[in-house]
């Protein structure tokens, strides 16, 4: 990437708009934050009477999210004087504990970015009622941010965080009065930035879902300060917007959850339901996101989303999944076949289980997984975890019938290793009750020592809320769920078996659930086919 030049900010005195922060809030946490309670990350700190700033924190998320100050839309919410008075108070002990440039996770530039959006967002909070010497050390300090976040455009961040960096920069050039040239230069990069990020289907180059969900929530607010400035927004900020929702609707099952693919944790039903009601289009979900790598099969009330995409660029591979062809699958409001989704901060250590093959409703060979990543002694930090190798040739071949939608598709992700493609055929019948699958392993003609020999697994992750009862041919199983749906999974010749497995995206955290899963090896050669079914109604 060039080198950005940097903008002389001269000091703006005063802020001329505040943005929406349109993240869902909750009043009730203002007397916690008052009484000197913090919980970010699943972890609670008392400050027992200190500035939470002068706390040894309990982990790296914990402090990113105290410094990022987005907690205070929780006090804005609450409307009280007290409230104010005491975000004010906070504003002010950062400043004079933490406000100059320093190697603490306070300065580093996704936590900088995070904070001068919630500092401009809650202007109103932090300034109404404050003296003229505040308002003047509010304005220096943010200043003083945007000018850091400048120099370390420079540094190299790249990924996710540049472009939070650019949200960030041009917001406080809409905001902040006299800083017109800063506001030409921060459209333009983001222009280009946006252009890079997000796909031409408006998925985003990483392939996590939450991101898109993030990027809406910043991406919203910041299109309505354009307007309210009355200056032109970049052209691919609206595009990207309007290209992002049929995306993030793709990723939508029955109960209004988001697909759980390359990091993808529980979903915020509220900030999901908050960016919807900016769709005015009302768009219908995608069906096909060649760019993105994922397929939407949509039938009556049944769903089924498919992963069919190789790893993203290196760079943004930090938290993707080695789930290429891992599928999900819902009927109505029930989810029946998930993948495990990603661990949130506070069970970080489970990352890489999370991240793996196995934890995805797909094929597993030899108990490895389709994507490598960094891991070997020496790495930089930020590579550490980017994904080194993976599936590289994908095919996909959808097709519509009277009775049916099937898709095929195949990728390479053993071929280097075991010398094989996976192939699956996947075909949803018209009224959603009748899912068939057909798995194959083929040679791909690559010589490779014992691949013969190597095992497989083909696994079936269930959603924790549905029961599952193996039958005594050993070769169906009978599943259950809350509102009394009854499926039937059987395989074709092959004996099934019920294990254990983790649902990492519980609203409550980590939760037990099981899977369905068929072992095979390569030397049994051909396919095998399964079918999941739902009951007729007595």
């Amino acid at each position: 990437m060039s080198l950005v030049d940097l903008v002389d900010l001269g000091g703006p005195d005063r802020l001329v708009i505040a943005p929406q922060d349109i993240r869902t809030a909750d009043p009730t946490m203002a007397a916690d934050i008052y009484a000197g309670y913090f919980a970010f990350a699943g972890k609670m700190v008392n400050a027992h009477g200190v500035s939470p700033f002068e706390v040894a924190p309990p982990s790296p998320a914990w402090a990113a999210n105290l410094a990022g100050f987005g907690w205070l839309r929780h006090l804005r919410a609450a409307d009280t004087a007290l409230a104010r008075a005491n975000g004010r108070v906070l504003v002010e002990d950062w400043i004079d504990t933490r406000g100059r440039p320093s190697n603490a996770i306070d300065w580093e530039p996704r936590v900088i970015a995070r904070r001068l959006l919630s500092w401009l967002s809650q202007s109103p909070l932090i300034l109404e009622g404050a003296d003229r010497q505040f308002y003047s050390r509010f304005m220096k300090n943010i200043s003083r941010q945007a000018t850091i976040l400048q120099r370390r455009m420079n540094e190299g961040p790249g990924g996710e965080t540049r472009l939070l960096v650019l949200i960030a920069l041009s917001e406080f050039s809409l905001c902040a009065d006299g800083v017109s040239s800063l506001q030409t230069r921060m459209s333009r990069l983001l222009d280009e930035e946006l252009g890079r990020q997000i796909l031409g289907d408006g998925g985003h180059i990483a392939r996590n879902p939450q991101t898109i969900i993030d990027l809406l929530l910043d991406l919203l607010p910041l299109r309505q300060s354009y307007a309210a400035r009355g200056v032109s927004a970049p052209p691919q900020l609206l595009n990207a917007i309007d290209r992002m929702m049929p995306m993030l609707r793709l990723f939508r099952h029955g109960d209004g959850s988001i697909a759980l693919f390359n990091g993808m944790g529980p979903t915020a039903p509220h900030d999901l339901a908050t960016i919807l009601a900016y769709d005015d289009a009302r768009s219908a979900p995608l069906a096909n996101a060649p760019y993105s790598g994922y397929q939407r099969l949509e039938t009556g009330p049944a769903v089924l989303i498919l992963d069919a995409g190789a790893p993203p660029p290196a760079e943004y591979s930090s938290r993707a999944h080695a789930g290429c062809l891992s599928f999900e699958f819902s009927f109505e409001t029930q989810r029946l076949i998930v993948n495990c989704g990603g661990p949130n901060e506070s069970n970080a250590d489970m990352r890489d289980i999370a991240r793996s093959t196995a934890a995805h409703s797909t094929v597993t060979m030899a108990d490895t997984s389709s994507c490598q990543y960094a891991k070997a002694a020496g790495l930089k930090r930020l590579q550490e975890g980017q994904i080194v190798s993976g599936p590289r040739k994908i095919t996909v071949n959808r097709q519509s019938a009277e009775d049916c939608i099937a898709i095929e598709a195949s990728h390479d992700g053993y071929d280097r290793q075991f010398g094989v493609i996976h192939n699956r055929s996947l075909f949803l019948s018209i009224d959603g009750e009748r899912l068939e699958g057909e798995d194959t392993i083929l040679d791909s003609g690559r010589k490779v020592s014992n691949a013969l020999l190597a095992r497989y697994a083909i696994r079936f992750h269930l959603h924790p809320s549905v029961r599952a009862q193996l039958r005594e041919d050993r070769q169906s199983v009978d599943l259950f769920t809350p509102s009394g749906q009854i499926w039937t999974f059987e395989s074709e010749g092959y004996e099934i078996d019920i294990e254990e497995s983790i649902f990492f995206a519980g609203s409550h955290g980590v939760g037990r659930t099981e899977q369905i899963v068929i072992h095979a090896s390569r030397r049994d050669e051909g396919p095998i086919n399964w079918s999941l079914v739902k009951a007729s109604a007595d």
